[in-house]
This record gives structure tokens, C-alpha cells and sequence, in this order.
């Protein structure tokens, strides 16, 4: 019944946040029609994520978890808060105004609330070591990943609809309400946690403490480089996936695509959380990252609504057992006392990677691969396999990318880093059935 409950405030954290962020992501380019602009913002996004997570981190481990979410949930509430105030203020045309400051002042305020949503995770993964047994571990992964996705569908399908039938200015006002409205539900919660010990000699944002844990387990830095894979691709998507679908869709009928499509969160958590993720889950999550990217590489071959929206449910019923994978294998070698500090650090490196690819595919794509797919060179090239349209460019870069994923995914079978933590886990897991018997 407890994980229940926090499983039912995770998720309202997750809709507010997650709300505004669709929104405010969907408002942009049906308003600019800017794959550059959709590309910055995402790509700032996830920035934001990789310069905060090393300090989310180690304010996770330093304090109690119930504290640390609530802290999100505020910081979140008063940002929306800030940007409802700039919308009531400023007319609409300077907040679109890609070249004016207000637009980065305004859209920068909404990613910072949702930035603070990471802190949340953190601390909502090392809940799942203090609640729930080590052998569960994979289980209980699966299940917030359903948790997600549960989310992931409220958002997609009410975020299309508030842009579309009431604009930004309501879409606001239900945001900072519902946010409100989830730090209330925070303060009923209960987890029972002793207040962490402090390490004197750690700095308030500890990279050398996260460092530090991940060396003392021989092959977890490899682990955190494999999970950057996943991120690559990421960085496309954040750029370039809902402008591709809002050249499909209706803003409307794109949300109601994505929360229908959302539901292979839940599918996958739940297979995730009754079949775990195997003997080995360093294996399983290089074999569907690379499941991943040939999804990525064939999903948009033709402008057609059907394969997108099966291509995306299928990419989302593998983000589960991804993410899972890595968090039980941290969860399990890695002390409850330093895990916080790991997961903050292997978030700031995950992250990183996305903004890398969206900031350069963005404007790549919006003035070199659209332009040359509509002339008749590109045409004449590529026309055979990705056919003709007002989106073939963004198809050709999902190719590429995608192909990119497997072969690295792949490749990574082949490094000694792979087989020393697969050693590391597998040893792990036998120490900890025997101390069971």
C-alpha cells in the first residue's frame, strides 16, 4: 500500500510538470512553425538536466527523500507561477518573438520548473532500494516506468487539447494549479527514513563523491556510457518528433496520438515489472537500445500516420526496460548512502548527450536536409526509399541516426567494459541470493 502511494503522487508530480512542458513544446511551433525553435527548447531542456543532476544528487543523499519532493514540487509551483505572471504581463507576439528576450526568459522559466521534476527521480529511485527488497529491485523499476507511462498519456492528450481548444493562457492557470495541488498530496505522504548521515568533507554539489562510488564498481562508468546511447537518438526526438507529427497531425489529434501511443509505457513496465529484465540486464538493455534504433531508422520511411504512431508505441513499450536495467544494476552495487550522488551523475552524463544531437540536428535539418529533400537532387536520391513530402527531411535524419544507435549499441558487445560488469552484476547477484539463504 505505501509504494502504492507514492506511486500515485509520482504520478501527479509527472502531470504537472510533464503538462506544461508538452504545451509549451507544441505552442512553439504551431505559432513559429521553427524546427530550430522546437530543437533549442528541447535541447535546453535537457541541458538544464545535465548541469543540475550532479547537485540534485547529492541533495538527495543528504536529506529525506518525502523533503527532497516536496522541495521539487515547490520549486516547480513557484516557476509556473513566475511564468503565468510573464504571460498576463507580455502580449503574446513578444513571447513568440524568437529573436526578443522575452520568448528565452519565458519558455527558460517553464524548463526550469520542469527541470526540477529530475530531482523528484532521483529521489523516487532510491526509494525503490529502501522499500522494497533487492531481488524486486527489477520489478519495482518496471513499475515506475508504468508510472511514467501512466503520465506520459495524461499529458500527451490534455496538453494537445488545452493548446489547441483554450491556448496558453488557460494551459497556464491548470498548470500552476495542479502543481499546487501535488505538493498538497506531497505533505500527506509518509516513508519511514532516518535522517542521512552528512559527509563533512563533501561540497554541496559532490562529483568527486559520485566519482568516487562509481570507480569502487569496476565497469559502472561503461554502464552509464552504454545508457548515453539511448540519449543520442533522444536528442533527434526532443528536436525534431513532434514537429514531424504536428505535419501529420491536427495539435489536437498529435496529443491524443501520443497518449494513445504512451501506452506502450505501461505495457512495457508492466512486462518489466512481472518478468524482470533477466540474468543479465546489461545485455538486455544494449539489445533493445539497438530494438531502439532500428525503430528510429524505419518508423518515418513513409508519410504515413500509421507507421509513425506504431513505430513510436513500440520505441515507448522499450524506454521501461532501458531505464530499469540501468537503475537495477546501480541499485544493487552501488551503497544507499552514495546512490543519490550516482544517479544525479549518471543523469548529467545521459542527459548531455541529447542536447548535443538536437542543438545540431535542429538547425541542420531546418536549413539543409528540408531544403535539399524538396529539391529535385534529393529527390531523385532518396525518393526510392523514403518517398516524397513536406517531412521527408526530418525522415532522413531519423534513418541516420537510427542505424547510428545500432551500431553502437552492437559495437558495445564487443568492449571489455561490458564483460567486467556483467561479471560485476551476475557476481553481485549470487552474493546476494546466498546471503538470502
Amino acid at each position: 500500500m505505501r509504494t502504492r502511494r507514492w506511486g500515485e503522487g509520482s504520478v501527479g508530480f509527472n502531470v504537472t510538470t510533464s503538462y506544461l512542458w508538452f504545451a509549451l513544446t507544441f505552442w512553439v511551433y504551431l505559432e513559429t512553425r521553427s524546427v530550430l525553435a522546437t530543437g533549442i527548447v528541447g535541447g535546453a531542456y535537457m541541458l538544464l538536466v545535465a548541469v543540475f543532476s550532479i547537485l540534485f544528487g547529492t541533495v538527495v543523499d543528504r536529506h529525506r527523500k518525502q523533503h527532497v519532493m516536496l522541495l521539487a514540487s515547490l520549486l516547480t509551483l513557484a516557476a509556473f507561477s513566475i511564468a503565468g505572471v510573464l504571460y498576463l504581463v507580455f502580449p503574446e507576439e513578444a513571447l513568440l518573438d524568437l529573436g526578443g528576450p522575452m520568448f528565452w526568459i519565458f519558455a527558460g522559466i517553464i524548463l526550469f520548473g520542469a527541470v526540477v521534476e529530475n530531482l523528484r527521480n532521483i529521489a523516487l529511485s532510491t526509494t525503490v532500494t529502501l522499500l522494497v527488497p533487492v531481488e524486486r529491485h527489477a520489478n519495482a523499476n518496471g513499475l515506475v516506468g508504468t508510472v511514467q507511462g501512466l503520465a506520459f498519456i495524461v499529458t500527451s492528450v490534455f496538453s494537445g487539447l488545452s493548446i489547441g481548444l483554450l491556448g496558453m493562457g488557460w494551459t497556464l492557470v491548470i498548470a500552476i494549479v495542479l502543481t499546487g495541488l501535488a505538493a498538497f498530496h506531497l505533505l500527506m505522504l509518509r516513508i519511514p527514513e532516518e535522517l542521512p548521515e552528512r559527509d563533512a568533507s563533501a561540497s554541496a554539489v559532490d562529483l568527486r563523491g559520485s566519482i568516487a562510488a562509481i570507480r569502487q564498481a569496476p565497469g559502472l562508468f561503461a554502464l552509464i556510457v552504454f545508457s548515453t546511447f539511448n540519449n543520442l537518438i533522444g536528442g533527434v526526438y526532443l528536436a525534431l518528433m513532434d514537429p514531424y507529427g504536428l505535419e501529420l497531425f491536427e495539435v489536437e489529434m498529435w496529443g491524443i496520438v501520443l497518449g494513445v501511443a504512451s501506452t506502450g509505457f505501461i505495457i512495457g513496465g508492466l512486462v518489466v515489472a512481472r518478468f524482470g529484465l533477466g540474468a543479465n540486464p546489461i545485455r538486455t538493455m544494449l539489445i533493445l537500445v539497438a530494438v531502439m534504433g532500428l525503430l528510429g531508422a524505419t518508423f518515418t520511411l513513409r508519410e504515413w500516420w500509421p507507421l509513425y504512431a506504431a513505430g513510436i508505441w513500440a520505441y515507448m513499450a522499450l524506454v521501461p526496460a532501458v531505464e530499469a536495467s540501468e537503475q537495477t544494476v546501480i541499485q544493487k552495487i552501488v551503497p544507499f548512502a552514495r546512490q543519490g550522488r550516482v544517479f544525479g551523475f549518471a543523469q548529467a552524463l545521459e542527459s548531455a548527450a541529447a542536447p548535443i544531437t538536437a542543438f545540431l540536428i535542429a538547425p541542420v535539418t531546418q536549413f539543409l536536409i528540408i531544403p535539399y529533400m524538396a529539391s529535385d537532387a534529393g529527390a531523385a536520391t532518396w525518393g526510392w526509399l523514403l518517398g516524397d513530402g513536406s517531412a521527408r527531411g526530418i525522415a532522413l535524419v531519423f534513418l541516420v541516426s537510427g542505424l547510428v544507435m545500432v551500431g553502437l549499441s552492437l559495437g558495445a558487445f564487443l568492449t571489455r567494459s561490458y564483460r567486467r560488469l556483467s561479471a560485476e552484476y551476475q557476481g553481485s547477484a549470487n552474493d546476494t541470493v546466498v546471503t538470502a539463504r
